[in-house]
Formats: C-alpha cells, sequence, structure tokens
C-alpha cells in the first residue's frame, strides 16, 4: 500500500499539472487545422484524397485523447483544491508517488486500473 502524498509532493505535483496543462491546450490548438473536415471536391488525386482523410482522421484521434487527458488534469487539479488528490477513485486509497510522478492526471491507483483493463 502507497503512503499519502506530503504538502511538498502535492504542490510539485501541482506544479507538473499546471505546466501539463499548458502543453495539452498548445498541442490541441496546433492540432486544430489537421482535424478539419477535408475539401472533397479539391482538385487533387484520389491517393493524395485518401491521405488527407487517413491524415485527418488521426489528427482528430490525436485530439480526442488530448482532451480526455486535459480533462483528466483539469479533475486532478480540482482534487488538490479538494484536497482529495492523490487517492484512488475506486478504493480511496493513496495512489503513490511514482504512479503520480509518472501520470499525475491518473485518478485510479495501479492495481484498480489494471483491473479496469482487463489485466487483474
Amino acid at each position: 500500500m502507497a503512503e499519502e502524498l506530503t504538502d511538498q509532493q502535492t504542490e510539485q505535483l501541482q506544479k507538473k499539472l499546471l505546466q501539463l496543462r499548458d502543453e495539452l491546450k498548445a498541442l490541441l490548438e496546433n492540432t486544430e487545422e489537421g482535424a478539419k473536415p477535408v475539401d472533397l471536391g479539391q482538385p487533387i488525386g484520389r491517393l493524395s484524397r485518401m491521405d488527407a482523410l487517413q491524415q485527418q482522421s488521426m489528427a482528430k484521434a490525436s485530439r480526442r485523447s488530448h482532451q480526455i487527458r486535459l480533462q483528466q488534469v483539469g479533475a486532478a487539479l480540482e482534487a488538490i483544491k479538494k484536497e482529495d488528490f492523490g487517492l484512488c477513485k475506486n478504493c480511496e486509497e493513496p495512489i503513490g508517488m511514482a504512479r503520480l510522478s509518472a501520470r499525475p492526471e491518473t485518478p485510479f491507483c495501479l492495481e484498480c486500473q489494471g483491473r479496469r483493463e482487463g489485466k487483474a
């Protein structure tokens, strides 16, 4: 079982979350153009059009992933304000500094995340 976070660790992770939030917002802003619909009336070849559609699809998937992560970062920052950051949303046990250092926005401890993914 992991230990609860110290105030210093929480502060360190809050800084990391704020930085991550800024990075994700910048990524979303930078990928907005690539996710726009492909103009099918554009006079380009079939393969070029297929390539453009594939790139658009990948950009949309990437943006969805960034948006979900941004929501998790926001929830983690709110949890810091409510003073329940670092506790698993499933079992309510401390998540642990090692896991939070790797993914500070994570809402679940490693064991519960493994169960959610069907690995435990």
